[in-house]
């Protein structure tokens, strides 16, 4: 592949970050890649990207041009690059089934997704007619039914997965099963930020261990302003968001806390906030001689951005994997990008074995070239 076709499914603040992007890097010269943590993977750069397909079911996206739909409302993720060209493509209507929380009808329009008066497409019949090898869901937390039905369609199409949100599917030995079976790469499951809340976290956690300290309790809270956290107030569509996070850092300790002492989620929405996403992380613990400590940060970070990060590696690899014929679960990748991969590992381990990935080596030669 020259290029990577790539579909999006849900043209949120994450997706607007995520193509914004694209376009920014498009001329950086590789030594000023500030924000990427890979110039290149298989030989992509964040140019070599295409968007062949975009999805989504509110109607201020809904028929619009892409580079038009990402600025559009709700969205409020902050504008780096204004200047979008035109890509050729159109967003469809996607099904809806459970991608719009009932809650969000109480709100204004400039902060809720609205449904447009479309009839949904056959996603998997335009991911075919696109030509698209990889796709992006970014649909909303608690979309369980409709997050499935584009890893079907993808399974039918013959598409890779990066599955961004907190829906089972590459940690899931059946899902995985059936990507392995298609011969298709999945990367998954619940992107971890580039400097976000959860990697802080599990690095905070896994230092208390590794100095010796025994953690005793710990929590993280955050909130945020953008539909993400809107649509978290519906706390039934929020559990497996904090069964991602909460075992992402359960996996970094060496024993692992009593449900009583550890609470990890998000934890309210300020509208004002827009996509300025605020964490506050606190860990108890004792130290040399049982004397206690305890340690406590703010982290204020532009929440989708700091996802895009991340994404824009994890579909490069996805693309890699589908190049080199692998299939089912990208281990390394799904490891180190996401907070729910099939197997945990500490991450600098996870570091390691996806630089080995990248560089398609196995694994004992890419960590003597760290070295």
């Amino acid at each position: 592949m020259e290029r990577i076709r790539v579909a999006i499914a849900g043209i949120g603040n994450c997706a607007s970050s995520l193509i914004q992007g694209i376009e920014y890097y498009r001329n950086c010269d590789a030594s000023e890649h500030a924000g990427l943590m890979h110039a290149s993977i298989g030989g992509w750069r964040p140019s070599d990207i295409e968007i062949a397909a975009a999805f989504d079911v509110d109607r201020r996206k809904v028929g619009q041009a892409l580079e038009d739909a990402v600025f559009a409302a709700p969205n409020c993720a902050r504008v780096f690059q204004p200047e979008l060209p035109a890509s050729g493509v159109k967003v469809r209507m996607g099904p809806v089934l459970d991608g719009i929380a009932g809650h969000l009808e109480h709100y204004a329009d400039d902060e809720a997704p609205r449904p447009a008066a479309h009839s949904p497409v056959d996603v998997a019949a335009v991911l075919r007619e696109t030509g698209a090898e990889v796709l992006v869901c970014y649909l909303p937390v608690g979309s369980e039914r409709a997050v499935r039905h584009y890893a079907q369609a993808c399974l039918d199409a013959g598409v890779a997965l990066v599955n961004c949100v907190p829906v089972f599917l590459a940690s899931d030995a059946e899902w995985a099963e059936r990507f392995r079976s298609a011969g298709l790469p999945i990367v998954g499951d619940d992107i971890k930020s580039q400097v976000g809340a959860t990697i802080v976290h599990r690095a905070l956690g896994r230092l208390f261990a590794d100095r010796g300290v025994k953690l005793d309790r710990t929590y993280q809270l955050n909130f945020a302003g953008n539909t993400d956290f809107l649509n978290m107030l519906e706390r039934n569509r929020l559990q497996s968001k904090k069964r991602s996070k909460t075992e992402s850092v359960q996996s970094q300790l060496d024993v692992r806390l009593d449900a009583r002492d550890i609470h990890i989620g998000p934890s309210d929405y300020v509208a004002w906030q827009d996509d300025n996403k605020v964490a506050v992380i606190r860990l108890e613990g004792r130290g040399f001689g049982d004397v206690p400590l305890e340690l406590e940060l703010r982290l204020s970070v532009q929440d989708s951005p700091n996802s895009a990060g991340v994404v824009i590696d994890a579909l490069r690899c996805a693309a890699a994997g589908l190049e080199r014929g692998l299939a089912g679960p990208l281990e390394a990748a799904c490891a180190y990008f996401m907070k729910s991969p099939p197997r945990q590992m500490r991450d600098d381990e996870a570091r390691l074995a996806l630089e080995a990935f990248v560089e398609n080596k196995p694994l004992t030669a890419a960590a003597d070239s760290s070295r």
